[in-house]
């Protein structure tokens, strides 16, 4: 069997390094039959510690083909990896294309495989944020929509393709972020010198990202930045690692010279995959905007500020783990300092074993 994998962005290396490590597991035990994967970056993330880093850290193959469609508008990347996609998958005949998420390389790649009759595989199939303004929401629903077999992280996503009347081809695999988490985690406090780099202590600092579009606008950026000078502290600093969009966003409305009148806010150029995870499993809260963050703060049980009104991970809210704060700099300094709830414990992400179901059913059902 010949595979196509599509990634574009930093939570997809994760999950493609999973599935990745299950085929070269799989391929020594069966080296008569052997999946052939090939892997098509696009380039949506195009800073190369948003990119390289994290393929050098997980161990994920070398692109075959890599495009270089990041720093676009939704649109343009999104039509110009359909076309690429196109003429890759038409040159190279896959037998599956699998896509991640939520991103415009999910949607791109997704689209071209489906024009061209290959089955698709929607790893993270079913969330929803039930938010047509975002785009994301809008990528999410169309590949679903296209895909043979989706494969969905929780009980919800299931619930939610059901809802929308996709019954054909849904499978409860888990999620292999968690796969990964397990794996990788623990590799994090062995090579990653990021805390003794920035001078932290275990749990007495936050960390902060942000990059969504929205959040990156003028009137949004300035109050999740309000709030963040708010909360750092020499006791609790805040730690910013920069989305190219948010620096750029922060230079443009003269924010960094704000920021930098606090040294207690300390911006830092995007992190590799381990030394994320370090911060994540050793802050006091995490504040992000991010939806595979907001997983990552939960896998590590570190509480999480989410700069959104709504999210696709309901079940870490509905644990307490996770509080939706919006973007205004009043509610999110109040939702950092307010006493937490009693949090529970989230069933629903599977048993580390993601990546070797989703590879099982590649076989048997598409």
């Amino acid at each position: 069997m010949k595979i196509l994998t599509i990634v574009g962005a930093r939570p997809q290396f994760v999950k493609a390094a999973m599935l990745s490590r299950a085929i070269a597991e799989y391929n020594t035990q069966h080296p008569k039959a052997p999946i052939i994967e090939h892997l098509m970056h696009t380039g949506q993330h195009y800073d190369k510690n948003m990119s390289h880093i994290f393929f050098d850290q997980l161990g994920i193959p070398k692109p075959t083909w890599q495009l270089h469609w990041g720093n676009r508008t939704e649109g343009e990347m999104t039509g110009n990896i359909l076309i690429d996609a196109e003429k890759i998958i038409k040159r190279n005949h896959p037998n599956r294309v699998i896509v991640f998420g939520d991103t415009d390389s999910t949607l791109g790649g997704a689209l071209a495989a489906a024009k061209l009759f290959v089955p698709i595989v929607h790893v993270e199939a079913g969330l929803r944020s039930f938010n047509r303004k975002m785009s994301e929401e809008i990528n999410r629903v169309v590949t679903d929509h296209v895909s043979s077999l989706l494969c969905c992280p929780t009980s919800t996503a299931v619930k939610n393709l059901q809802n929308e009347g996709i019954t054909k081809g849904v499978h409860l695999v888990g999620d292999v972020m968690y796969d990964a988490s397990l794996l990788l985690g623990s590799l994090s406090d062995s090579q990653s010198t990021i805390m003794q780099k920035l001078e932290l202590k275990d749990k007495a600092f936050r960390l902060l990202t942000v990059h969504r579009p929205d959040n990156t606008e003028e009137k949004r950026i300035k109050e999740i930045t309000a709030a963040a000078l708010t909360l750092a502290t020499e006791e609790c600093p805040v730690i910013w690692p920069l989305h190219p969009r948010t620096r750029m966003t922060l230079e443009k409305y003269a924010l960094i010279r704000e920021i930098r009148l606090n040294k207690h806010l300390i911006l830092t150029d995007p992190l590799g995959y381990l030394d994320m995870t370090a911060l994540e499993k050793h802050a006091l809260q995490i504040l992000t905007d991010s939806g595979g963050v907001q997983k990552e703060a939960y896998f590590h049980r570190t509480p999480c500020i989410t700069l959104r009104n709504e999210t696709e991970w309901v079940e870490t809210v509905e644990a307490h783990w996770n509080i939706l704060a919006g973007y205004k700099s009043d509610k999110i300094i109040k939702c950092c300092l307010s006493k937490p709830k009693h949090r529970e414990e989230i069933e629903e992400y599977g048993d580390g074993h993601a990546a070797e179901k989703i590879l099982s059913l590649l076989w048997e059902k598409c």
